[in-house]
């Protein structure tokens, strides 16, 4: 029985060990990779694209002419002609017959219209392109946000896991303390005390992080996974800011929300040409092959047609069509030039912020070196007898904060860096 249960223990001990082995670590860009080919936006944001393709694919078949097939036949319980030829001589036709025929038409004049379709659903793909490219860069930013926060909170797991083993090595010390005569029970129960305290944040800290686990794992396409991330956080600066920034207005250009709106314009004025050309003359020419059986004959022939037409009433209801379509025109190249202006504005907020989450990593860093610094002055002047137990876990909580603020900066820093290459076209 004991032979037993040993084997089953060490099964169980392979069987864990194979299944951490097992588990992908993911660094920040296979997070990016995979939210790109399994995010729902961005397959919603493909169909998108896909479905202005075939819209395009559909306008060019206007340039080919139109082919239709047709027949019909008809039977009379009376004759549809009757003709009396001389008394009580009657002539009687066509009481059932046939008709069919094969007619092909071609515009060869529509005010522009097929061209100016064919352009707008041109237009139309472009569009569809760069929404899939701002649905890209959405993408990537959200999951840099999940792929932060998880850093950010295995960071506090591993500052907490500090902390409890400075507060082992306390616990211990002042418990031979307490047994020699040398200090009270109190620091002992603030000690004990402070380790709860941190028992209970270590809790929360690993709940937020199991959901924020999932979180990203299901918007990468991973759900039904448990992933891990890559958490390498150095304790030095990042690279220096000068060779982030670029020129807002050079920049503008080249942002996929200016592309959207110029191609805003463009489509807007193609629109206002398609209702120019609605109001056009319309020139068409075709033929056909026919058939009929109407004598009990049958009858074929070849047919040519040319028609025209005009609007011309149209013209009342078509002018101000034209001039609604016109003010819409106005409205998309006033808008262009409004957001354009906006999206420098929110270039250099944006770079105000990367800016002051750089200095906040600094300060920060400069924070982890005092903090250290005091806990070990503090540690020693408790051990001398100079400062109370109370000092000393006050420094240590100062240690806490400051490593979790670096951390929460570095983090925070990293997103603002996203945002700034993004907003500017990169």
């Amino acid at each position: 029985m004991k032979l037993l249960k040993s084997l089953l223990l060490v099964w169980l001990w392979s069987v864990g060990i194979n299944s951490l082995s097992a588990q992908q670590v993911y660094t920040l860009e296979q997070c990016i990779d995979e939210a790109l080919r399994n995010n729902v936006r961005i397959k919603n944001a493909g169909n998108d694209l896909s479905a202005a393709q075939h819209q395009k694919k559909q306008a060019f078949t206007q340039y080919f002419p139109t082919v239709s097939a047709t027949g019909s036949g008809f039977m009379l319980n009376n004759d549809l002609v009757q003709v009396e030829m001389a008394p009580g001589q009657n002539l009687s036709l066509l009481k059932s017959g046939i008709l069919g025929g094969v007619t092909a038409s071609m515009p060869v004049f529509a005010g522009g219209q097929i061209l100016n379709g064919n352009k707008l659903a041109k237009v139309g793909v472009e569009v569809g392109r760069i929404q899939r490219n701002l649905s890209e860069n959405e993408v990537k930013l959200t999951t840099e946000q999940y792929y932060w926060q998880i850093v950010m909170l295995k960071g506090k797991l591993v500052t907490v896991a500090t902390v409890m083993e400075q507060l082992d090595r306390i616990h211990k010390d002042v418990e031979v303390a307490v047994k020699a005569g040398v200090t009270n029970r109190n620091d002992l129960l603030q000690v004990a005390l402070r380790r709860n305290e941190m028992r209970s944040t270590q809790i929360q800290i690993e709940n937020a992080l199991h959901v924020s686990q999932s979180l990203l794992a299901q918007y990468i396409g991973h759900a039904e996974e448990s992933i891990e991330v890559e958490t390498t956080i150095n304790d030095s600066l990042p690279g220096h800011l000068h060779d982030l920034y670029a020129n807002p207005e050079s920049s503008l250009l080249q942002t996929n929300e200016y592309h959207l709106l110029h191609q805003n314009v463009k489509a807007s004025k193609l629109k206002y040409r398609m209702t120019v050309g609605k109001n056009l003359p319309t020139v068409a020419i075709g033929g056909g092959y026919m058939y009929d059986n109407l004598l009990d004959r049958d009858h074929t022939f070849w047919a040519g047609f040319a028609t025209v037409s005009i609007p011309l009433s149209g013209w009342w209801g078509g002018s101000h069509e034209m001039k609604q379509q016109k003010l819409k025109t106005d409205n998309a190249k006033n808008q262009l030039r409004d957001q354009s202006e906006l999206l420098v504005i929110r270039m250099n907020s944006l770079w105000n912020d990367l800016t002051d989450a750089y200095k906040q990593v600094e300060i920060a860093m400069e924070s982890i070196d005092q903090s250290t610094e005091n806990l070990r002055l503090q540690t020693n002047y408790y051990q001398a007898g100079i400062c109370t137990m109370t000092d000393l876990l006050e420094a240590q909580s100062l240690y806490q904060q400051s490593r979790d603020q670096y951390i929460e900066k570095y983090a925070q820093y990293k997103i603002k860096k996203c945002e700034y290459l993004q907003a500017t076209g990169r």
